[in-house]
C-alpha cells in the first residue's frame, strides 16, 4: 500500500519563475538548505539532490518533464541508511495557473508502509515549500532553510 503526502501552495509569480525557482541552483541554494540538483533536466536522465559538503543526499532519475506544468522524479534517500533501505519513492511537482498566482502541488508518495522516509518528507516539504514562497514574493527566503543543518 502506498504512503502519500500531497503540500498545495499558492505563489504570487508565474509559472516559468516558479520552474526556474525549483530547478536552477541559483535559486535552490537560497531556500533549499544550499542544496543544488544535478541533472541536465530530460526523462530518463539521472537525478541528484547534492549536499553542500558534495555528497549526495538523494537520487534517482527524471521520469517526466513539462516545462513549466510538470516535473515527476524517482528519488532515494542516499545518505540516511535507513531511509536508504525504504527504496524509491515518486515526488511529482504540478504547476498550474489560479487566479493571478500559480497553484504547486507536490506529492511524494513511497511503496512502503509506515515509511521513515516519508516521515521526513512530510516534516520537511512544508519548511522548503515556505521558504520558496516567501523567495518568490519578497526576494527572501526563511531563514531556517538557508543553510544546511549542522551535524547532517
Amino acid at each position: 500500500m502506498a504512503e502519500k503526502f500531497v503540500y498545495v501552495t499558492y505563489i504570487r509569480t508565474t509559472p516559468e519563475k516558479l520552474w526556474s525557482a525549483l530547478t536552477e541552483p541559483k535559486f535552490t541554494r537560497s531556500y533549499w538548505c544550499e542544496t543544488w540538483h544535478d541533472t541536465d533536466w530530460k526523462p530518463g536522465s539521472s537525478w541528484k539532490l547534492m549536499i553542500p559538503d558534495g555528497r549526495v543526499g538523494d537520487a534517482g532519475e527524471v521520469l517526466e518533464i513539462d516545462r513549466p506544468r510538470r516535473l515527476v522524479l524517482k528519488w532515494r534517500n542516499e545518505f540516511l541508511p535507513d531511509m536508504r533501505e525504504e527504496g524509491y519513492s515518486r515526488c511529482t511537482f504540478d504547476i498550474e495557473q489560479a487566479n493571478g498566482a500559480v497553484k504547486l502541488t507536490v506529492t511524494h508518495e513511497i511503496d512502503k508502509p509506515r515509511s521513515k522516509f516519508l516521515q521526513s518528507v512530510s516534516a520537511g516539504w512544508p519548511a522548503i515549500l515556505a521558504s520558496l514562497k516567501s523567495l518568490l514574493e519578497t526576494g527572501d527566503a526563511l531563514e531556517q532553510t538557508k543553510h544546511w543543518p549542522k551535524g547532517m
